[in-house]
């Protein structure tokens, strides 16, 4: 009868011992899924927060409006004045107002040939760098500009290669 005497105090303290580690693994477990809920909500805000910041970005860069028109000069290629061997491929577009311009197609087809009398008086060292793609691109609009009496507004590089 001794020995069940020392078993209940085992018992006892087993279940006490059960009893803290099932409470400790419930509070573990709420807390775990808290923190779950309350990151996942917080990555979702992030997220919607920065979309809404690139939506107004693109809107913000976005400036052309109403009865504009974007048409692609087409691709543009001739060497250049120095080295004779370098040769250029420039790709562009413009943009001008629609009832602005009354035959765009004859329009499009002087700018290729003033951007391809231009870029044979040009050489590498003149259109190298950021500098040098800044420079080409204000003397294109000027040319572009000047050719149509204003009525294109901008010339848009879209892509040059050099070779």
């Amino acid at each position: 009868m001794a020995d069940k005497k020392d078993d209940a105090p085992k018992k006892k303290g087993a279940m006490a011992l059960i009893g803290a580690v099932a409470v400790a693994s419930l509070v573990a477990i709420g807390t775990g899924g808290g923190l779950g809920i309350y990151l996942h909500s917080t990555v979702e805000k992030a997220v919607d927060q920065k979309k809404r910041e690139e939506e107004d970005k693109a809107v913000k860069v976005l400036t052309y409006t109403g009865d504009l028109s974007l048409r692609s000069v087409g691709s543009v290629v001739t060497n250049l004045a120095d080295p004779n061997e370098a040769w250029v491929r420039l790709e562009s577009s413009v943009v001008f107002k629609t009832v602005s311009v009354p035959a765009p197609d004859v329009a499009l087809a002087e700018i290729r040939a003033d951007i391809v009398a231009y870029l044979r008086s040009v050489t590498t060292k003149q259109i190298e760098g950021a500098s040098g793609l800044q420079h080409l691109r204000e003397d294109l609009n000027e040319r572009v500009a000047l050719r149509t009496k204003g009525q294109i507004r901008e010339l848009i590089v879209e892509s040059i290669v050099v070779q």
